[in-house]
């Protein structure tokens, strides 16, 4: 049995937009990819629409999976390719945990800016417009550039207990106290493994 943590980090992309299909039918936003990072193989990984079956398995044993905005969005875009219950699968989410403090949403461009001084390498629209055009390389890097975000903004988290945020009100930099990996809200109904590095 591997010593590494059974986590992975997990952000999609879609192929339609809200324009199309309205604000109250994410999950008919079809994927184009998702993508992951998992801490058993260190590695990187892209999935296609039609590989989200090999996902499936994956995710059947995972210990936790992270994300950003994940419980909101990517698991309920991703429920309809699935044969198990999204709702069983144990899910951190980054903005969840962030909103629980500031009492608001923060966008993944804001806190990586403000805790990692990196940027994102475009926007939601960009990856709609990536799939149409058949460019899913280029999609796929987008991707799990927002996956290595997420996951070093978690990692930053864990070892600092704080992130930070850049206020769209003032664009000053805010300090968020933090907790992920010891208490967490986002839990399925079985305990939340406290040990996970």
């Amino acid at each position: 049995m591997s010593d590494k943590p059974n986590i992975l980090v997990l952000d999609l992309e879609t192929q339609k937009t809200f324009d199309e299909v309205g604000r109250q039918n994410i999950h008919k936003l079809k994927v184009s990819v998702v993508g992951i990072f998992d801490y058993q193989t260190e590695n990187y990984q892209a999935y296609e629409e039609n590989q989200i079956h090999a996902l499936e398995e994956r995710l059947k044993s995972v210990d936790l999976l992270i994300g950003f905005n994940i419980r909101r969005f990517d698991m309920v875009v991703l429920q309809p390719y699935l044969f198990l219950s999204v709702e069983t699968l144990p899910v951190l989410d980054l903005l969840e945990e962030i909103e629980r403090v500031r009492g608001h949403r923060v966008s993944l461009q804001s806190v990586a800016q403000a805790t990692l001084d990196i940027t994102k390498t475009g926007q939601g629209l960009d990856a709609v417009a990536l799939f149409r055009r058949g460019q899913m390389d280029t999609l796929k890097d987008y991707c799990l550039n927002d996956v290595k975000l997420t996951k070093e903004i978690f990692e930053y988290g864990k070892k600092n207990g704080k992130v930070y945020f850049i206020s769209n009100r003032d664009w000053k930099r805010y300090e968020i106290p933090i907790e992920w990996g010891e208490h967490t809200t986002a839990k399925k109904q079985n305990d939340f493994p406290t040990s996970l590095f």
